[in-house]
């Protein structure tokens, strides 16, 4: 194992222990649960930029037509939060087949222009579905038992129930980047025709890449129902499909934490500024996230990971010479 394996791993190792003692150590639950659904939301969109070079428009109608399904199951249909998290999870993939059937068949501004249109459509239902609440949204929506035993109304519950689903989806993410089927996601992504040419049917490898972001970004908003307590129009609107870009670009597109902090990033800023600055926060933000492209072409941890790799060359280069 070389040095940059070791020391990415042991900051992962670092940040496990930081979110196993947070409650105790005096952050607040809620504001860290929130943090990581949007991380693993982010994180879920850079499977699809990141690693398989397709610009998604539309991810919000998948985090929150996943929000939606699970909080009517839970609130209306007293259905456990497990089993609500899968049915909102696999919900938002069917939903990403459907899109992603249509929208591969395009490259470009144009795939981008059709998942923000069909995320459109996905807007107006929930916006006059019945089962909705409409412009309220869903309301009061409870955490529920894990498994009918396990309550997870307390916050330490939830939390470290949280944590557990964001450790195994980011380690699973991972996994699928560092697999075969992964390596090929990479070449469509640098080099779509030699892909082609090596007899890859690559149509088929960017749906299914599509509809497991697209399942991610449910579970994360299924997981962010529970959390929050509440699905509101928000959660389906196009602009949280941009503040999934933000958080994704201003980390580090292609990299795997980078999505993570970015989330943070953004996160950390509206929670701090909202009652400071009310709506100008995103006028903050923004201006935030220009002066990072300007400074951090590659993002916060794409930076980082490449001045290693320049650090990590010139050592290399010194000894070669002595």
């Amino acid at each position: 194992m070389n040095n940059s394996k070791k020391i990415t791993r042991i900051t992962y190792i670092a940040l496990l222990a930081l979110l196993l003692v947070a409650p105790f150590i005096g952050l607040y639950p809620v504001f860290v649960m929130k943090l990581l659904c949007f991380g693993l939301f982010a994180c879920a969109f850079n499977l699809l930029l990141g690693f398989t070079g397709l610009l998604s428009f539309g991810h919000a109608a998948f985090f929150g037509s996943a929000a939606y399904v699970t909080g009517w199951f839970v609130k209306s249909q007293g259905w456990t939060p497990e089993i609500a998290i899968l049915a909102g999870t696999v919900g938002a993939g069917l939903i990403g087949l459907v899109v992603g059937a249509v929208a591969i068949r395009r490259q470009g501004i144009y795939f981008a222009m059709i998942t923000l249109a069909i995320a459109q459509m996905v807007y107006f239902f929930c916006l006059q579905a019945p089962f909705t609440g409409g412009e309220d949204g869903l309301q009061g929506v409870p955490r529920g038992s894990l498994f009918g035993m396990l309550s997870l109304q307390s916050d330490n519950a939830m939390y470290y129930f949280v944590v557990a689903v964001f450790v195994l989806c980011f380690q699973f993410i991972s996994r699928i980047v560092n697999s075969p089927f992964g390596q090929v996601l990479k070449m469509i992504r640098e080099n779509e025709p030699r892909a082609i040419s090596l007899g890859y049917q690559v149509d088929r490898y960017k749906l299914l890449a599509f509809v497991l972001s697209a399942a991610l970004a449910g579970l994360a908003g299924s997981l962010k129902t529970l959390v929050m307590g509440f699905a509101t129009l928000s959660d389906v609107h196009w602009s949280m499909s941009g503040e999934v870009i933000l958080m994704t670009l201003l980390g580090g597109v292609g990299t795997f934490f980078g999505p993570v902090m970015g989330a943070g990033i953004v996160i950390s800023l509206q929670n701090l500024l909202a009652d400071k600055v009310g709506s100008w926060v995103t006028v903050i933000i923004g201006v935030i996230f220009v002066l990072c492209v300007l400074a951090f072409r590659k993002g916060v941890v794409g930076e980082l990971q490449a001045f290693r790799e320049r650090r990590s060359a010139a050592a290399l280069a010194g000894s070669k010479q002595t």
